[in-house]
């Protein structure tokens, strides 16, 4: 059966990182993406985990929309191979513009700017701006403390709404098919789903 997700936004880590399953997953979800027909919305990059993803995605014929801030363009970290490549002024309008182009949110291993797109991305669900899935690829239990915490911050700051001891405002999973299975039961499932544009 075909997905309905049409659209998936990846968030990832610019460099390699410091495990080779990383690169290893990245190119493995890109591949999926453009397997299941499912279009990759990025951060625009050639380089580290965000360019392999976009590689691996166009070499099965996928389609790709890179969304790039000047900044990055400038210093020439644009990926040059994707058909589509926008450009906007600022890391805001980047993220605005990636959530407006998706169904959804995955993502990969990464630094401080993979956790504010998250969080961003938690925030908007959270009050109302938009109501899409959120997933973390918890590759060799990059996200485990993570998780933790967000728990913790449900559980015993009273800042959430727990369900089983489970983070409501985010999925997980280390099995590529399975965190799409979610994404997707989920996304079909939320009545306040927005449509993007193309």
């Amino acid at each position: 059966m075909p997905f309905t997700l049409h659209s998936l936004c990846i968030f990832c880590g610019a460099h390699d990182g410091p495990d080779p399953a990383f690169i290893a997953v990245a190119r493995a979800l890109g591949r999926k993406l453009a397997e299941e027909k499912i279009r990759l919305v990025y951060g625009g990059g050639s380089l580290g985990m965000m360019g392999a993803v976009a590689d691996a995605c166009l070499e099965k014929d996928g389609e790709v929309i890179g969304v790039i801030p000047e900044l990055l363009m400038n210093r020439e970290l644009g990926h040059r191979g994707i058909a589509r490549l926008e450009l906007v002024p600022d890391m805001a309008t980047r993220k605005q513009k990636m959530a407006d182009l998706s169904d959804a949110f995955i993502a990969l291993p990464g630094g401080f700017g993979t956790l504010d797109e998250i969080f961003e991305m938690i925030a908007w669900n959270r009050l109302h701006i938009q109501a899409k899935p959120i997933g973390l690829l918890n590759v060799n239990g990059f996200y485990d403390d993570l998780i933790s915490f967000c728990r913790r911050l449900q559980l015993e700051g009273n800042y959430g709404r727990p369900v089983d001891g489970a983070c409501p405002d985010f999925l997980v999973s280390d099995s590529i098919p399975d965190l799409l299975d979610q994404l997707e039961r989920t996304a079909s499932t939320d009545s306040r789903q927005h449509t993007h544009p193309s």
